[in-house]
């Protein structure tokens, strides 16, 4: 049986699900295995191997675990395996620094006045 009532199930078990082109996805991508890493990389993150992760727009169909190619925003076309569809962006910058806040505004006034004194 299906764990989600949202899953497609083919014979009671999930199938993958696929992407349409053009949908937002995150691909996934090994660029170098455990023993290609630099001697010089601390010895915890050498165990691991070094992932490319890209968020994109998907070129053709494909189903999550998947060979995929997604066009960024930029406009790079790269490859990879598809990883999840329609990603969050999970990331954050902490707390706001009290003294960054009005930062912008001060700049605004400063220019405001430095426009007027040239006038």
């Amino acid at each position: 049986m299906c764990a989600s009532a949202s899953a497609t199930c083919a014979g009671g078990r999930p199938v993958a699900e696929r992407a349409a082109p053009a949908t937002w996805v995150e691909i996934r991508r090994v660029l170098l295995e455990p023993d290609e890493r630099a001697p010089q990389v601390p010895e915890d993150t050498r165990r691991v191997p070094l992932e490319l992760r890209v968020k994109g727009f998907l070129v053709a169909a494909a189903g999550v675990g998947e060979p995929a190619e997604i066009v960024t925003p930029a406009g790079r076309r790269l490859h990879g395996t598809l990883a999840e569809i329609n990603p969050a962006y999970a990331h954050g910058f902490g707390v706001p620094l009290a003294e960054l806040t009005a930062i912008g505004t001060e700049v605004r006034r400063l220019l405001r006045d430095r426009g007027r004194d040239e006038d």
